[in-house]
């Protein structure tokens, strides 16, 4: 009995081999792949150890499968493709390990080179989703230390980047902290480090120490003693060494692996002036040293970074085992992140907007989060788009169409205006006796209870010069009536006539100048019907025929900001 039970529970796996194969055949011009199938597999229960044993019967049975003609593939699939079971969707995002209701702690720490971008929003969205979820505190601690010379703090973000954070309605406990009110603190840790014998004052050159972690050799200020360590570190605070004179340096094990793990700098002596310190401080941490102390000392318990900082984790650990023994948060690192379809580079917006080039951060070539507000964008949009790409251990690639179509749910009931580009006047003969007379558009065609929108019309109108009328071809002035070479045919719409739709605007109504800031940066200039008026700054409405606006300011011109189609 016990044998025949074996032989049915092998057969079982065969058959799950077989149908994967099958599947995987049909997907590739049948021809299975045996690393896909393997993969599936693995996804409905196989174990690493059993991989040896089931190998020679899945090679066979690919073999099997590659002969068959495709038909044949296709018959024998649908007689076992119950047994192929159907990824399962996950909705939202995946647990937290180890989190507990009420216990989770996290925090965003940007940088501060300038405004956030829709690239940041992600990580802060994600955090904040979390902390909520778990009912726990994010804190927003600002990365304000000196970096280098082409990386540097922005003065204005400190105003940008929590504006832009409530914007998305993302909660963080008060105050703010800023790392550039912290340094004795991480000076105070810096010392405690010193007298554990695990950091040491540097005077090496960059070359010197680039061949000695080569080499992996310790260089020789290593090997002075603690009391003369702590010594040149009270002489670096004092101000004594110049910049590039000396550095903390960590003390780690030069056989490690990768050179760049090598007795890595804690910390530099940095010349430059600081936007909120000004020169009170000379010597400033490195990011890992200012992270080790502050997630300790915040009792952070989850951290989510990138990939690209897999090093730097494997620092900090070193750090807390040396500093805080009992600290271990949970740390996730995530891929990176790419929008398909727009090129973002906070370096180059920084660069851009003290030029001049750009209007401010809140240029729509920046996509900050200050200049998405500005075109109208919807915090839920952004949040709903970021919250679906989710976390994830290799890189995500998402179309910056996606983002469209989550904020068009969210817009897509604004009235609807006429908004006529770059306008030229045209006539039309024998039109019906209309001049001082009305016609009634709605507001928005799905939602008729709004109301109307009302133009004075008579035989002369405004189009864009980007309708060209043809010789002979029909055309339909919207709601109105339908003409051809310039000569008024008739009122009714009729699809038999296969008219070409085009908007309009009357000579005879007091328009409004409207200009329109585009994502690319120009200017469309043209005119817009009286109605505008009662918009709303801020107020998104859509113009017919041209795309999403928001109206950012009221004048003798009305200016607008391109959303989106």
């Amino acid at each position: 009995m016990a044998e025949k039970k074996a032989i049915k529970k092998e057969a079982i796996k065969e058959d799950l081999m077989l149908a994967y194969a099958l599947q995987n055949a049909l997907l590739h011009d049948g021809k299975a792949r045996e690393g896909a199938v393997l993969s599936k597999l693995f996804q409905v229960g196989l174990k690493k150890k059993d991989i040896k044993n089931i190998m020679p019967i899945l090679k066979e049975t690919i073999r099997k499968v590659n002969r068959l003609r495709k038909e044949e593939q296709e018959k024998q699939f649908q007689t076992i493709k119950k047994l192929v079971k159907k990824p399962e969707k996950k909705e939202g995002l995946v647990a937290l390990p180890k989190a507990k209701k009420g216990k989770v702690v996290m925090r965003l720490a940007p940088f501060p080179s300038g405004a956030l971008h829709i690239g940041n929003a992600h990580s802060a969205i994600i955090n904040d989703y979390y902390t909520k979820f778990y009912k726990g505190k994010l804190f927003l601690v600002i990365d304000d230390t000196i970096g280098s010379a082409e990386k540097y703090v922005c003065k204005e973000a400190y105003r940008l980047i929590p504006k832009s954070l409530e914007w998305l309605k993302i909660k963080f406990e008060k105050p703010i902290i800023y790392k550039s009110d912290r340094l004795e603190i991480y000076y105070e840790y810096a010392e405690k480090l010193i007298r554990k014998g695990s950091a040491y004052v540097c005077f090496c050159s960059a070359e010197k120490l680039r061949k000695n972690r080569k080499e992996g050799r310790e260089c020789g200020c290593r090997q002075h003693p603690i009391p003369m360590q702590i010594d040149w570190w009270k002489r670096m605070l004092e101000g004594e060494f110049f910049a590039g004179q000396a550095v903390l340096r960590i003390k780690t094990n030069m056989q490690h692996p990768n050179p760049a793990f090598r007795d890595r700098v804690l910390f530099r002596i940095v010349d430059r002036k600081h936007p909120r310190t000004k020169n009170k401080y000379k010597v400033w941490p490195l990011l890992d040293f200012s992270w080790v102390i502050d997630d300790a000392l915040l009792d952070i318990t989850h951290i989510i970074r990138g990939k690209d900082l897999m090093m730097e984790t494997e620092m900090e650990r070193l750090i807390w085992k040396i500093l805080f023994p009992r600290y271990d948060p949970v740390i996730l690192h995530t891929g990176l992140i790419q929008l398909e379809g727009i090129k973002i580079s906070k370096s180059k917006s920084l660069k851009e907007v003290e030029s001049k080039k750009y209007i401010g951060w809140d240029d729509p070539r920046t996509w900050s989060l200050q200049s998405l507000e500005k075109r109208g964008f919807m915090p839920e949009a952004v949040r709903n788009f970021c919250l679906k790409l989710g976390i994830s251990d290799t890189e995500i690639k998402a179309p910056i169409d996606v983002l469209y179509a989550e904020n068009k749910k969210a817009i897509e009931k604004s009235n609807r205006y006429f908004f006529i580009k770059n306008p030229k006047k045209i006539k039309i003969k024998d039109a019906p006796k209309l001049h001082a007379l009305t016609v009634a558009i709605p507001l928005h065609p799905d939602y008729k209870k709004r109301g109307n929108r009302i133009l004075k019309v008579g035989n002369e109108f405004y189009i864009s010069e980007d309708d060209k009328i043809e010789k002979d071809k029909t055309y339909r002035l919207m709601y109105l009536f339908n003409f051809q070479n310039m000569q008024f045919l008739s009122t009714k719409l009729d699809k038999k006539l296969n008219a070409k739709h085009i908007h309009w605007l009357p000579t005879c109504e007091r328009l409004i100048k409207v200009s329109v800031v585009m994502p690319n940066g120009e200017i469309v200039r043209g005119l817009g019907e009286p109605t505008i008026r009662k918009l709303k700054v801020g107020e998104i409405c859509q113009f017919e025929r041209f795309g999403f606006c928001c109206l950012q300011k009221k004048g003798k011109e009305y200016k607008f900001w391109f959303t989106q189609k």
